[in-house]
């Protein structure tokens, strides 16, 4: 029986608001019950003001801490935490310099983040308290067979010391995905050893393909296993575009592959040694399932070549929205229009998550968690008076989420922009989708595009008798006078439409409906036509894969970032151009 899908609610009901105001609190009050004792909640200036409003209060119970918090506590960002998070990153790491430090305790988890912009990744801790993903929680209580694709993988141990010196806690550096599913499932790092023979009931691959490291190895192993079982009936990945890399990776070792499943041997690759033997113990000859996948053939040898690959599959649960959206028609027709696919999440390292309104949405998204969600308008200067609460806000704006956690963040301004297109009509949770970063994306002589303006142009071009677009990045193309923004772009197919010749008069027009500025600038001749260059199948997979090897990000948190400034990574694009507009 299917579950009825949910409308969003235009304005909210005062009933709701009443709801939604005690729902806050509640969480607002066992917040500061917890981290106000923390070193940061002591000792931070930005919490100065709070403490002296709350000395005498019961913060657990009294009714005016909601108001004491919204107007003593002002908007914080991570350089407010990184004199408290520095200090996990000493040698020795010592006990009495760490414990309590956001949070009570020690943390579980120190999550990097994915350095998609260049800088340089932050460190956030996690205790206790971090929240379970709901995503992971319904692969857990039965989803039918699943093939997940998600790294578990931990980039080394922290260890912290007493005065002593003896080891008394360990903290593995990670990735939050990879808490999540952790935390979700219960896997710690010193239970893994006892693992790496299992399969999770319900799971395709064994436990141990999550500890692959290898970016190409990674994906031909899941691959494999999942071309093995014909029954898959969901496949569960972090982004779509690492389903797409994975039918990248059989496209082009799809003998390899069809050899490993009749022989029943794990291919001769390297990097995963370490798993290799758990691996081969789940791999048994199957020459009837081989014969049947050559008959198929490929994934680009047919439309809804998935479906016919697995017969029971219904579903691919992957984040689509924003950025990750390009590679949506190419997946699309790789899977056929039976299957659905669902945006199950949306999340950040800082630790929030948000679910998905209905199954088989691809944006809309709900915060359904004991942390505070806030909302500061993105007209308005960031100050905490222009903070709005969840039944403040109003559908059809743009706010960037500001964010207090258990975790022991205090309103900290998230760098994304979402628009509010209305409300839980059960909960009154605000209803959202995914808009862009809030950092400016590009800037051009005296003007401003924002990643929301480069992925407008995009979709502008992105027309079957024009170009179909499967992936994008944007560069500051200054290869001659005036500058311009650069586009490259991998496409749909093996060949541009008919009308490609006008792609670059379509995408200035796209700018100029978004800028007027633009049309000024070009008759001054101080920018001119956006630039389009179209590079080679496979570029943006082979890129992951690059990042991935010669910079040590973990295969879940590698992204493709819609403006390229990494001078290298531009030079390595550079070459792969195959054609140019």
């Amino acid at each position: 029986m299917s579950t009825p899908t949910i409308e969003p609610l235009a304005t909210l009901p005062s009933e709701l608001k009443v709801v939604l105001k005690e729902g806050t609190e509640r969480c607002l009050q066992k917040i500061l019950g917890a981290n106000l004792t923390s070193r940061f909640g002591v000792e931070s200036s930005a919490l100065a003001d709070l403490r002296m409003a709350i000395v005498n209060k019961d913060v657990k119970n009294d009714a005016t801490i909601l108001d004491d918090f919204c107007r003593l506590v002002p908007l914080t960002q991570y350089e407010s935490y990184l004199p408290f998070i520095t200090k996990l990153m000493e040698r020795p790491c010592k006990l009495s310099e760490v414990e309590n430090l956001l949070a009570p305790g020690l943390p579980n988890f120190l999550c990097s983040s994915s350095t998609t912009s260049g800088n340089k990744p932050k460190y956030i801790p996690k205790y206790t308290q971090f929240s379970q993903d709901p995503s992971v929680a319904d692969l857990s209580a039965g989803a039918g067979t699943t093939a997940v694709v998600y790294s578990v993988n931990s980039r080394g141990l922290l260890e912290v010391v007493s005065d002593s010196g003896e080891v008394v806690h360990t903290i593995p550096l990670t990735v939050s995905s990879a808490v999540r599913w952790r935390t979700t499932m219960n896997w710690t790092i010193e239970t893994d050893e006892s693992r790496m023979m299992s399969i999770v009931p319900g799971h395709v691959a064994p436990w141990a393909t999550g500890l692959i490291t290898h970016h190409r190895s990674f994906l031909l192993i899941h691959a494999l296993f999942m071309l093995a079982n014909r029954h898959v009936e969901k496949i569960h990945t972090l982004y779509v575009t690492v389903f797409m890399d994975i039918v990248n990776c059989i496209q082009q070792d799809w003998e390899i592959l069809l050899s490993s499943i009749r022989d029943g041997s794990i291919p001769d690759i390297d990097h995963i040694d370490h798993v290799r033997a758990q691996m081969q113990a789940h791999m048994h000859a199957d020459p009837q399932r081989a014969e049947e996948l050559r008959h198929i053939g490929p994934p680009l040898s047919c439309s809804g070549w998935a479906q016919h690959t697995w017969p029971m599959l219904k579903t691919l649960a992957s984040i689509c929205s924003g950025a990750f959206s390009g590679s949506l028609p190419k997946a699309r027709i790789v899977l056929g229009p039976n299957i659905t696919i669902h945006n199950h999440a949306y999340g950040c390292t800082e630790g929030l998550v948000c679910k998905a309104l209905n199954f088989g949405d691809t944006g809309a998204y709900i915060v359904d968690t004991e942390d505070v969600f806030e909302f500061l308008d993105v007209a308005d200067m960031q100050l905490p008076c222009n903070i709005v609460q969840g039944w403040g806000v109003q559908a059809g704006r743009l706010y960037q989420p500001v964010y207090t956690s258990r975790n022991g963040l205090w309103r900290y301004l998230i760098d994304d922009i979402i628009e509010v297109i209305g409300f839980h009509p059960h909960k009154g949770l605000p209803v959202f989708k995914y808009s862009a970063r809030k950092s400016p994306g590009m800037r051009l002589y005296c003007f401003t595009l924002t990643e929301a303006d480069l992925a407008s142009v995009i979709q502008a071009i992105n027309i079957k008798d024009i170009i179909e677009v499967q992936e994008f990045t944007v560069v500051h193309d200054q290869r001659k006078c005036p500058e311009t923004v650069g586009f490259f772009v991998e496409i749909v197919g093996d060949d541009v439409g008919p009308n490609a010749p006008l792609a670059r008069q379509k995408a200035f027009g796209a700018l100029v409906e978004m800028n007027f500025a633009v049309q000024a600038h070009f008759d001054a001749g101080r920018v001119r036509q956006p630039t389009i260059r179209i590079v080679k199948p496979g570029t943006f997979t082979e890129y992951r894969r690059w990042k991935v090897e010669t910079q040590g990000i973990d295969i879940s948190q590698v992204k493709i970032p819609v403006v390229m400034r990494d001078q290298e990574a531009l030079e390595w694009m550079e070459k792969r151009v195959v054609r140019e507009l």
